[in-house]
This record gives structure tokens, C-alpha cells and sequence, in this order.
């Protein structure tokens, strides 16, 4: 036994070493992890991240309401789908779907409670049963947001219209700023959440009613990226212009330290952008071309001039605003649009070049030149 041993020692001895070695030239072959970042080599382009691709958004549907009046300013509800021509950019469209005021109505509801406007918020306390019966119908569904300094979900979608009038109801008084681009981007983001439904027979209303003055304070958010992704949902935008002039007539003392939105003499709605609002031009405002000023807005994701928000919202859309600084109450403005959501045609279609970037005019057109039509005048892709 002690024999075998001393002939197998010599051969442990052999294996030993060789593994050693073999060790010894692997830690050596294997790199080192350095302590710190590399600098680069002289002459050697850093290469930098690979390039990313252009988001391309493609629409697979336009949905746009459409108002046709006579020369009396009377809604004419008596038209068919074989009555409308609809172009986009130039190329004629085939209409998918075509309804009078019945498809249900999805409706977000912004409402600012600053204290710019504190005496109006009791009337506006008061509006719920008009959304209710007047603007939703008996299938419509809302959700309230209020803001102020900040913006705040009050209420989720529901068709529930005690629970609607219980919420504005009890609508609270906020801080003195208005924050109006950041709501509207939540009440968007909101609407785009909803279900589509578009069939032949039905397709749902994306409806965001805005009761605020016309002007935003302290919003991170642009309009016009705003207007852009509205247009983008199908969402059309109503406007109840409060009036902070009528608010400080039904307060019991005037708010302090309020400044005007423009000097004395000059208009608070001046023309295009580019152009100064001079007490020359001042005169002439009111036959300012909102359409064309929210295109210049959607076009280059930009703001536009104080005064002018609710207006080019909603000729970006469709919709329409209406104040109630001179005779119309803010219960008369609520009426009178509810009346024309449920008197408007509703209109799709599948664009046939939905993925060319850019601007993409709609137009839509009646055979009988007389009658006056209004709808969204497009929408932009990025």
C-alpha cells in the first residue's frame, strides 16, 4: 500500500501544476472591469445614439358636427347625407356615417371657479339641470373638472344627473388664477379615454364645454398643442365666456388688485397674430377671422393672443362661443347650445390619405350655395 502511494504521489504532483498554470493563463486572458469611464481615443468618433424614427400618427376616422343655417340664421334640419360634399385636402371623402342630433354625447365640463369671477359662481351653481335636460339628453353621459390655480377632477363620467347636479351644485370657490390650457389638456386626455362607437347607425359626440373667461393665467400647457390633440380625438369645444366686467357689476365690492388684460382704449381682441392691437384698430375686432387665427395657432403649437382662447378653440373644432357679457345670461347661452347639439349633423369619414403629415383642410359643402355651413376646418398631423 505505502508503495502505491509513493508511485501515485508523482503523478498528483504533475496534475496540480498543470492546473496552476492553466488558472494562471485564464486570469491573465480575462480583461479587467475599469475603475472609472474610459476616455476616448484620440482620432476616434464617439458614436453617438442611433437615430430615432418621426412618429407618424395615423387617422383611420374624422368626425366632425356640422351646423347649416338659411339667411335668417335659422338651423335647417332637412338635409341627407346625398346633400353634403366633404373634401380632404382637395380629395373628395365618402361619408361613413351621417346622423341628425341623436348620437349619444360624451361631454367633459371645465368649469372655472376663481375668484375673478366669485359673484357669477352662484348662477353657474345653478346650471346643472340644464346640462342634464338641455345639452346631454336621455343618453348622454359628463364629467366635471373645475380650475383655478389648479385643476381638478371633481367628477367622473356618469349618465347619472342627480349626482351632475349635486356636483356643480356644490361647485367650490378656488384661488385667483385660471389655469384654462391645463384643464383643457386634462379634459382632452379624458374624452380620449372614452370607448369609440362608430357604426353606420351610431357613433358617439366627444363634447368639451367650457363655462370660463377667455383668457388663461399660469398654464404650462400651449394651445395650440392643445387644439392639435383635440382635433386629433374627434373632440368639439363649446365656449360660455364669463365675463369678469359682469362679475365685478354683481359684486358687492370691486376685487383688489386687479389689472386690466389691455391698456386703456385698446381692444382685448386684436386681429391675426403679427398684428399689434392699436386704439385705430380697435374699432374693427369684431370682424376678427377666429379660424383663421386658430389654423396660425395649431400650425405652430403656439398660444394666442389674451382675450381670444374660447373663440379659437372653438373655431378649431366646430363649436362655437358665445358670451354673456351683454344680454345673453349664462342660462341662455347654455339653452341655446344645447339646442344646436341636438339640431347639428354628424358626419364621418375615412380619410384617404390619413397618414400625410401637415395640415389637412376639411371642407364641407352644400349644393344649395344659399345656406350657410359651419364645421371643424381641420386637423394637423405631426
Amino acid at each position: 500500500m505505502i508503495q502505491q502511494l509513493h508511485s501515485i504521489t508523482p503523478i498528483l504532483g504533475f496534475f496540480c501544476a498543470t492546473a496552476f498554470l492553466v488558472f494562471a493563463g485564464t486570469s491573465r486572458a480575462v480583461p479587467q472591469s475599469p475603475d472609472g469611464p474610459m476616455a476616448p481615443r484620440p482620432g476616434v468618433a464617439i458614436q453617438g445614439a442611433p437615430p430615432q424614427a418621426p412618429i407618424k400618427v395615423q387617422v383611420s376616422l374624422v368626425n366632425t358636427p356640422v351646423v347649416v343655417r338659411n339667411n335668417q340664421g335659422e338651423m335647417v334640419n332637412t338635409l341627407q347625407a346625398k346633400d353634403f360634399q366633404v373634401s380632404d385636402n382637395g380629395v373628395p371623402q365618402k361619408i361613413t356615417h351621417f346622423a341628425l342630433g341623436t348620437d349619444p354625447i360624451s361631454m367633459v365640463l371645465l368649469v372655472e371657479n376663481s375668484s375673478r369671477i366669485a359673484p357669477l359662481l352662484p348662477q353657474v351653481r345653478k346650471t346643472g339641470v340644464l346640462f342634464t335636460q338641455t345639452v346631454l339628453g336621455p343618453t348622454g353621459e359628463t364629467a366635471i373638472v373645475s380650475f383655478n390655480d389648479s385643476v381638478d377632477k371633481l367628477q367622473d363620467f356618469t349618465s347619472n344627473a342627480d349626482l351632475t347636479e349635486t356636483t356643480l351644485a356644490q361647485l367650490p370657490q378656488g384661488t385667483s388664477g385660471a389655469k384654462l390650457y391645463d384643464a383643457m389638456t386634462t379634459g382632452v386626455e379624458m374624452l380620449t379615454s372614452r370607448p369609440v362607437r362608430n357604426t353606420e347607425n351610431s357613433a358617439n359626440r366627444r363634447i368639451m364645454m367650457i363655462l370660463a373667461e377667455s383668457v388663461d393665467y399660469g398654464s404650462f400647457a400651449r394651445l395650440g398643442d392643445v387644439l392639435r390633440k383635440a382635433q386629433l380625438a374627434n373632440v368639439t369645444i363649446y365656449g360660455v365666456g364669463l365675463s369678469t366686467t359682469r362679475s365685478e357689476l354683481q359684486a358687492k365690492e370691486p376685487p383688489q388688485g386687479q389689472m386690466p388684460i389691455t391698456p386703456p382704449g385698446i381692444s382685448s381682441r386684436p386681429p391675426f397674430p403679427g398684428s399689434m392691437p392699436t386704439p385705430d384698430n380697435a374699432a374693427a375686432q369684431d370682424g376678427v377671422d377666429f379660424t383663421a387665427i386658430a389654423k396660425w395657432a395649431i400650425q405652430h403649437a403656439e398660444n394666442v393672443v389674451k382675450g381670444q382662447a374660447l373663440q379659437a378653440a372653438a373655431a378649431a373644432t366646430g363649436g362655437e362661443e358665445l358670451s354673456t357679457f351683454r344680454d345673453r345670461s349664462i342660462e341662455k347661452a347654455i339653452d341655446q347650445i344645447g339646442g344646436e347639439l341636438h339640431a347639428q349633423y354628424n358626419i364621418s369619414y375615412q380619410p384617404t390619405d390619413g397618414a400625410v403629415s401637415g395640415y389637412h383642410d376639411i371642407s364641407i359643402t352644400v349644393a344649395n350655395s344659399k345656406l350657410q355651413v359651419r364645421a371643424r376646418p381641420g386637423y394637423y398631423l405631426p
